[in-house]
């Protein structure tokens, strides 16, 4: 059962969180072989078709802050699937590639992902999986999150109405 709550019942953020997680434990189960989280298998998937990027560039694509996306890093450098060398260019910047052994065991994870992914569309279904997709990839966005800012401070500068 459910618990409820009259002042945030139909809560998209509570919504999508509770729906993250669920879906990241289902994902966790059928990649566990792998020694690794799905949200691990998906950095180095970002990193891979990246070829080279520094951590700032994929916490923007990932959507992630950087101390987060550290925190997720540092087992894979250490556990040598990624390396971390200084940018020629900056050598301030670092930027994160992929290694031959994190090649390998990305392909082990594709392998049990698809077997995840195949799962979900037969459970969720094809039309609306892909549909979830497209909204969450709009809302993810940076443009959504301008346009979101933005309607957030219009709405704080409108008179308030008293209820009752």
């Amino acid at each position: 059962m459910r618990p409820q709550s009259a002042s945030f019942d139909n809560c998209c953020n509570t919504a999508v969180r509770r729906a993250a997680r669920q879906l990241g434990q289902l994902y966790d189960d059928v990649i566990e072989s792998s020694g690794l989280r799905s949200t691990q298998g998906t950095l180095m998937a970002v990193v891979s078709n990246a070829g080279a990027a520094t951590a700032s560039e994929l916490a923007e694509w990932l959507v992630m802050d950087l101390s987060a996306l550290g925190h997720t890093l540092k087992p894979l450098i250490r556990d040598g699937f990624l390396r971390s060398t200084p940018d020629p260019r900056d050598r301030r910047a670092r930027r994160i590639t992929l290694t031959a052994k994190g090649t390998k065991k990305l392909e082990q994870i594709h392998a049990d992902w698809l077997i995840a992914q195949r799962a979900l569309l037969a459970t969720f279904g094809e039309p609306e999986a892909f549909a979830l997709v497209k909204a969450l990839d709009r809302i993810s966005d940076p443009a959504f999150a301008d346009k979101f800012r933005s309607t957030v401070q219009k709405l704080r500068e409108q008179p308030q109405r008293k209820s009752g």
